[in-house]
């Protein structure tokens, strides 16, 4: 798990790194891609999972917040997260702290999530909706994760 100082536009945390503090990204994807003391539990077919929480800053005189968090992802950003080849499996709107949008994405395995971001952070389209729709947070969270062995979602 990373988090993040404050405050942060989410923009620009979509660069950092995810792995543990000061050492490579975290692994994730089928077990055969992950060292053995991580593959015992992990469906050979797993796809990479990533569980982003943001928790944006509360409004300020009419701009950021949360509603301009969940306007960008309608406007596009899932839409510019799958045509670079991520696929979007949920949003959620958390209920016990409304600022926090949860979302998870797939990927088939740890190198796809990293082409994908490097897309999504060229794509001028992205540039153009994070102007539009600026929000700085108060935290991020992100979590890489493979599907058990058992897991009916892999």
């Amino acid at each position: 798990m990373k988090r993040l100082a404050l405050p942060f536009i989410i923009g620009l945390a979509f660069s950092a790194s995810v792995g543990a503090q000061g050492g490579p990204p975290a692994p994730c994807g089928p077990a055969g891609d992950l060292a053995a003391e991580l593959s015992g539990n992990v469906a050979a077919g797993s796809r990479c999972f990533e569980l982003r929480i943001y928790t944006a800053e509360p409004a300020s005189n009419g701009a950021g917040g949360i509603e301009n968090l969940h306007q960008r992802f309608r406007e596009g950003e899932v839409a510019l997260f799958e045509k670079h080849g991520a696929k979007v499996i949920a949003v959620w709107q958390k209920l016990d702290d409304p600022n926090t949008l949860v979302w998870m994405l797939a990927y088939r395995d740890r190198a796809h999530r990293d082409e994908v971001f490097a897309a999504f952070r060229a794509d001028p389209d992205w540039d153009a909706l994070r102007s539009k729709y600026e929000v700085p947070l108060a935290n991020l969270e992100a979590f890489m994760m493979s599907a058990s062995d058992y897991s009916a979602l892999r």
